[in-house]
């Protein structure tokens, strides 16, 4: 079964974690969590944890040139994967921001 939705981070509705997961059988077979902001009326990626592409779980930390840095996360299952990185998005996303601005000032 395939889930996506959106949740908002903030009253303002300018950051929000968007949220894929594929499970079979009640088991997390594949997800992606992704931090996005509202930036110039456009969303822009900023974190993204996901087990896609064949790879271990990671969080790809996402730069204003388009580059990203990918971080691999040693977890015991997806299962675990997901709610980490859905809570790491909800009580850090104000670092994660301010990190990403400063990249664009610097």
């Amino acid at each position: 079964m395939e889930k996506d939705y959106l949740a908002y981070l903030d009253d303002y509705k300018f950051n929000r974690i968007r949220i894929f997961g594929f499970t079979k059988r009640g088991d997390v077979k594949d997800i992606m969590c992704q931090y996005e902001s509202l930036m110039n009326d456009k969303w822009i990626a900023i974190i993204r944890y996901d087990s896609s592409h064949g790879q271990p779980f990671h969080r790809d930390v996402m730069t204003p040139n388009g580059e990203k840095e990918k971080q691999f996360v040693e977890i015991e299952s997806l299962n675990e994967a997901f709610t980490y990185a859905v809570q790491d998005i909800k009580d850090r996303w104000r670092f994660y921001l301010e990190r990403y601005k400063s990249k664009i000032r610097s």
